[in-house]
């Protein structure tokens, strides 16, 4: 099985654009609890948390990468690592850093629900 990545959150634009691939077009996983989660989000997160776990049927469609985030680091490799048991073969990619680091480093944060599509 192969290992996630790591990436600081605030290399994530700089990823997107070289692979051209706008921020709402990429698939962003916060793991964190819902309720952290509508606290504030990365722009284009969508709230998956790690503690409700994961199936086949949520990557069946992924063809990665799968950007994976939490607060500060600690859910999002445990996350990681759950995802690459189901689905060695998809591309993970956590986001190093977090929300908190997104935050202080001036990305767009987003606090309640927010809609994106592609």
């Amino acid at each position: 099985m192969s290992q996630s990545r790591q990436l600081p959150v605030t290399a994530l634009a700089a990823e997107l654009k070289d692979q051209s691939i706008p921020l709402v077009q990429a698939t962003i996983w916060d793991v964190r609890d819902k309720r952290a989660y509508l606290e504030g989000h990365l722009e284009g997160a969508v709230n998956q948390p790690v503690e409700q776990g994961f199936t086949p049927a949520m990557l069946a469609d992924l063809t990665g990468p799968l950007y994976v985030l939490c607060g500060g680091g600690s859910k999002a490799p445990r996350a990681a690592a759950l995802i690459k048991e189901l689905n060695p073969e998809l591309e993970v990619v956590i986001l190093s850093g977090g929300t908190r680091q997104a935050k202080a480093e001036g990305l767009t944060i987003v606090r309640g629900e927010a809609v994106y599509s592609s």
